[in-house]
Formats: structure tokens, sequence, C-alpha cells
């Protein structure tokens, strides 16, 4: 796997922005909110590999272990449903990989790539919140009333927060590959 100079300088940035905000899920006035939903689909757009996807889980695995064995931060949501991050990503991760197949310097591909985007982060959601709801045994008396309440709760901060970094990403990619107009000189 041999990675060209642009290719490892966005890895390197997609993988300290995810070190720098995994411990604080929806953020604070102190803290960013947590970025690797936007650095899995970021990923899987800008490197094809499916090795930094492994090694981007592992990086999250990593991350939380850290964060709860040495940083205080609660295990709460380390259950059997934390498996379900996996197919999480993975959603987010092909995601990228698909906008990058049909990828074009437009005003419209921008457009797709934000319903993409939302698109995605809603699959990403109900993976992930369904798995927790379903599978990690913290809420087995929890009706769908409740458990719709609990959604209308957190699901906002999770889109919002996932297309804070992708809005922010599409704008720094529209910056850097512009194309500048050719100057036309008069006869």
């Amino acid at each position: 796997m041999k990675l060209q100079t642009r290719q490892t300088g966005i890895l390197a940035v997609l993988v300290l922005l995810m070190a720098a905000t995994r411990m604080h899920h929806f953020g604070s006035a102190l803290h960013l909110p947590d970025a690797s939903l936007a650095v899995f689909l970021l990923a899987g757009f800008f490197i094809s590999t499916p090795w930094l996807f492994a090694g981007l889980l592992f990086e999250a695995g990593t991350l939380d272990y850290v964060a709860i064995a040495h940083l205080g931060v609660s295990d709460w949501c380390v259950t059997p449903a934390y498996w379900f991050l996996i197919p999480t990503y993975a959603a987010l991760w092909y995601a990228g990989r698909h906008y990058a197949r049909i990828h074009q310097h437009n005003l419209r591909s921008l457009g797709v790539f934000a319903g993409l985007s939302v698109a995605a982060l809603n699959v990403a959601f109900f993976i992930s919140n369904g798995a927790f709801y379903w599978f990690s045994g913290r809420t087995p008396n929890m009706g769908m009333t409740e458990y719709a309440a609990r959604v209308t709760q957190y699901y906002p901060q999770y889109l919002v927060g996932g297309m804070l970094y992708l809005a922010c990403a599409a704008a720094l990619y529209t910056v850097l590959t512009a194309r500048t107009p050719v100057a036309v000189e008069a006869d």
C-alpha cells in the first residue's frame, strides 16, 4: 500500500482530527464534537484502500480504550452494541467511496455530496442508536415511545456534528481545488 503525498497528508489530518475530538461526542463550550463520522466518510472519499478503514477502526477503539482506562471517560456505551460501530462506520466509508466514483468539479456535485452525507449520517445513526437500544442491555424496559423521545434528544446533535465537519471539508476542498480561469488576451 503506497500512498501518494497528497493522500498521506489527508490521512494525517483525518487521524489527528479523530484523535483530537473523539473524547467528547457532542462537544461543549470547551471541546469540539466528535469528528469520527466525518472522518470515516472523508477517508472513504479520499483514500480507497480498505486498510485505512481497518486502521481507523483500530484508532477509534484505541482512543476509546485510552479515554475509559486512563482519562476517566464513562464506559456507558461499551456494551455488546459497541461492535455495531463497525457497520456504522462502514456505511459512512462506503458512502465516501460511492461519492468518489461520481464526484465532479461542479456545484451540482456539491449538492450530491450534501445529500449523500445526510443520508449516510442517517443510516449511521440508526445502526448505532438502534443497536444500542436493542443489544446494549442498558434499556431493557424502554418502550418505543421513550426510545423515540431519546432519539429526538440525540439525533440533531449527531447530524449537526457530522455535517459541520463535512461542510468545512467541502468548503476547504472547493477552495483548494478551484480551477483558476485562464486569462484571454484581447487582440
